[in-house]
């Protein structure tokens, strides 16, 4: 994950249209990082003694490593990778990652009347500000359009934007539904291997320690992770270490070797072979083409 933020001018058009994005970003936070991570406003800052208090929405997904959560109506606990964290306004607040594990999180801000509503009508509330909805890819998708769109700052991007922003809100409700209703443990169990598999993926991990994490035999879990996803579990994990590798490889100053070495593949000419297979291209050959060089 590479580190991004941006807070968005909002024009009074923007605001017409009843939700409007404040900021939106994604964050790494290494074990023993400081956080929050500094060079956002004054405003957004807080520490942990004082905690912080909102003008706005914000919806928080950490898809790695753990940490803790208080608000003025809810004590203190512990929040785990695939959890969202809704922050309401006026309610103060205060969260971080545990030192030994830091972790990986995307958010938005934004406000309007659409989201005053939802609130209204208790769709959210602040008394349950921590939903746990596991890996979801398209959560994390809407996320990346988001900032993608941010970046941009096209003609009319913030409806855009502000529609991905409820769609979002839309898919944590609807997920949040789904694990009360039916039999949802074997879909929830496979949420939790993808967790496991993107938390290690600098690691060196195995589909047969998944299976000992998750208390399952390996056979049934190959079987119905791949009827899950598509993939086998060795499958999948290699392409996530793939994907991973294509956001290392626009950083120019990182060396393929390195970017081998930090993925815990066995070897950087295993790593070009793989990742030649799964993409056409060799490391380098990929690095030149983002860069415009080919």
């Amino acid at each position: 994950m590479i580190n991004y933020y941006k807070y968005l001018p909002v024009s009074r058009e923007d605001e017409s249209w009843g939700l409007w994005v404040l900021n939106a970003g994604c964050t790494h936070v290494a074990a023993t990082g400081t956080y929050p991570v500094k060079h956002h406003p004054a405003h957004y800052h807080f520490n942990w003694k004082a905690g912080r208090v909102l003008n706005e929405y914000q919806v928080i997904y950490i898809t790695s490593g753990k940490g803790i959560f208080e608000s003025d109506r809810c004590r203190q606990q512990e929040i785990k990778a695939g959890t969202v964290i809704l922050l309401f306004p006026g309610e103060r607040h205060r969260y971080r990652p545990l030192p030994e594990t830091g972790w990986d999180e995307y958010w938005v801000g934004m406000k309007g009347p659409i989201l005053d509503n939802l609130l209204q009508e208790n769709f959210f509330t602040p008394e349950k500000p921590c939903l746990t909805i596991g890996f979801q890819e398209s959560i994390v998708q809407l996320f990346h359009l988001i900032i993608e769109k941010t970046k941009q700052e096209n003609p009319g991007y913030q409806p855009l934007i502000a529609g991905a922003t409820l769609q979002l809100m839309g898919n944590i409700h609807y997920l949040v539904k789904q694990q009360t209703s039916g039999n949802k443990d074997k879909e929830a169990l496979m949420n939790q291997a993808r967790l496991l598999f993107r938390s290690n993926i600098s690691a060196h991990y195995s589909p047969e320690q998944a299976a000992e994490d998750l208390q399952v035999g390996y056979s049934w879990f190959r079987k119905e992770f791949k009827k899950y996803t598509g993939l086998s579990p060795f499958q999948y994990y290699i392409q996530l270490k793939i994907e991973k590798a294509r956001e290392l490889l626009n950083d120019p100053s990182v060396s393929v070797k390195e970017i081998a070495y930090d993925l815990r593949f066995d070897s950087s000419f295993y790593f070009s072979r793989l990742f030649k297979e799964k993409t056409g291209f060799t490391p380098t050959e990929y690095r030149k083409r983002t860069q415009g060089e080919i």
